[in-house]
């Protein structure tokens, strides 16, 4: 009996329009298929803002990450021919790769999976050869296979086995044995200025230095091409969801198959344990959900993000794709949930609350707390919480465990983060600020190498994916802030030499190279240097 999924996509529309609309976002395409055919596209919002176009279904988006599965199934299909094998090291096809390591030779599976212990990287050059060249002056941090760690070097490194392999560029091996099989014919391997011309126009926060509150002023994102392996794809929702189709069905096509049954396998093995309760494969996620495997992949670029996400087992996926800041993951995770109710004949899951405001535990952080002379008090109104600063009663918005937005200017840089002591909310910390609860019990004076002072500033590149960052010195210690809000300690290996945050198996390091009247003026961080500006 065929499904009549007609409620069910009322019912997206509907936190689709929601989602939009508390988020400022500025176009959101939506593709929705089963194993045997496109069920629906809808677009909404705009391509281009400044120019009032609307989003059609043709409409180019950048899709990031999600190419990252592309480029496995290149290298599985290379190994079924006898071409290469994922396990052996990277070196035996780039024998210039380097990465100063106790450990064993980093395989091709390890890049694949993201478990070589390798940084993340910066970004810092916008194509694939040096920035793996450079790893040379990186330190891998933990056994290959051995924990995972995202690494977007590891995959540029990817891309360069492949053309050393075939001596073919990545976008003529994306084209010939992905793209064209599969009839996506709308869909740009790599990303050129021809691209341009059917792209919607990405957005970013107008402001690149703090966290973006929300719904607020965005501004076009910094134009780039890129034809690295790690994410360089720009597709239509329609074309992406004939490649998740494939994937719902273990890599078989119409005619034929993109890859065996046993590299289907591999690709979705569960190679090593994420952060959450998922695994990762080669370039997917896949996670059990209710007795169902569940795969997909995240991907974000400069103004874009996009999601794709398929229950193998209901035989439902979808594509989610926007031009700005958003969630893309929460629209994918809903659109699966509804499909596969209406697939089930079961009542649609309501719509998800969404009211960053409320703070269900709000009562935990009421009090009274003090830096100095600085003083902050935050009161309770049922589940929300408030700030009263300055004569002003402030509602806070929930950013995570223990995290809040304050809107208002003297907190714009910084989120307010509150810390516990068991149970009880005992300190606050604000970027260099450090305010203690009356309670608070601990200790109240630290020592620091003099030195430190001069590494605490406010750091700049021209690089469009990660453009800046702050250090503090708290509580004595160095802390590096994010745009994003996201703290990391910077823990001292040797003189000027620090590991970005507490794990012992970080890879990343932020290097302080050059000091010039007591003060650092440039930064290394995990390749990328970053110097120092005026603003705060």
């Amino acid at each position: 009996m065929k499904t009549n999924y007609d409620a069910a996509y009322a019912r997206l529309d509907q936190f689709i329009e929601q989602q939009m609309k508390a988020g400022g976002i500025p176009g959101m395409a939506v593709a929705l298929t089963d194993r045997r055919q496109l069920l629906s596209v809808s677009t909404c919002g705009l391509a281009n803002l400044e120019a009032g176009i609307p989003l059609a279904p043709e409409t180019l988006f950048e899709i990031g990450s999600v190419s990252k599965s592309f480029t496995c199934i290149l290298l599985l299909q290379l190994q079924e021919e006898g071409r290469l094998s994922v396990h052996d090291p990277v070196t035996r096809y780039l024998p210039w790769f380097e990465v100063p390591s106790p450990y064993g030779p980093i395989a091709l599976h390890h890049l694949m999976s993201h478990t070589a212990g390798i940084v993340r990287g910066t970004e810092f050059t916008g194509e694939a050869q040096y920035e793996t060249w450079v790893l040379r002056h990186t330190e891998a941090t933990s056994p290959p296979g051995a924990r995972f760690y995202y690494s977007n070097t590891g995959f540029k490194a990817l891309g360069l086995v492949l053309e050393a392999v075939t001596g073919q560029p990545y976008a003529d091996l994306l084209q010939e044995r992905i793209l064209i099989p599969l009839g996506m014919t709308a869909t740009h391997p790599v990303i050129k200025h021809c691209t341009r011309e059917g792209l919607a126009v990405g957005y970013e926060a107008f402001y690149d230095d703090r966290p973006r509150p929300r719904g607020g002023r965005l501004a076009p994102a910094t134009w780039q091409e890129t034809a690295t392996a790690d994410g360089s794809i720009a597709a239509t929702p329609a074309d992406l969801a004939v490649y998740l189709r494939t994937l719902m069905n273990r890599a078989q096509m119409p005619g034929g198959q993109l890859l065996s049954e046993d590299s289907f396998a591999l690709m979705t093995q569960r190679v090593i344990r994420k952060e959450d309760s998922a695994f990762y494969g080669y370039g997917l996620s896949i996670e059990e959900r209710d007795g169902h495997t569940i795969i997909g992949h995240n991907g974000s670029m400069v103004g874009y993000k996009a999601h794709i996400l398929a229950d193998l087992d209901e035989g439902v996926g979808a594509v989610v794709m926007i031009n700005g800041p958003g969630e893309p993951e929460k629209v994918a995770r809903y659109a699966l949930a509804l499909l596969r109710a209406a697939c089930q004949d079961q009542n649609l899951p309501p719509l998800p609350p969404d009211d960053p405001t409320r703070v269900e535990n709000a009562a935990d952080y009421v009090g009274t707390f003090r830096a100095g002379e600085k003083q902050l008090t935050a009161t309770a109104e049922g589940e929300h919480l408030i700030l009263h600063h300055g004569g002003e009663q402030i509602l806070l918005e929930k950013r995570g465990d223990d995290q809040f937005y304050v809107n208002h200017p003297d907190f714009a840089l910084f989120l307010l983060r509150f810390q516990r002591d068991e149970d009880r909310v005992l300190e606050a910390f604000h970027g260099a600020d450090w305010y203690i609860h009356e309670d608070y019990a601990g200790p109240t004076a630290f020592d620091h190498p003099s030195e430190w002072h001069a590494y605490v500033g406010h750091y700049r590149s021209y690089n469009p994916w990660y453009s800046n960052s702050r250090i503090v010195l708290r509580k004595g210690a160095l802390w590096l802030i994010h745009p994003s809000g996201l703290e990391q300690r910077l823990v001292p290996l040797r003189e000027g030499v620090f590991r970005v945050g507490e794990e012992e198996h970080s890879p990343e390091r932020i290097c302080f190279e050059t000091l010039l009247k007591d003060r650092a003026i440039r930064v290394n961080f995990s390749g990328g240097d970053y110097y120092r500006t005026f603003t705060p």
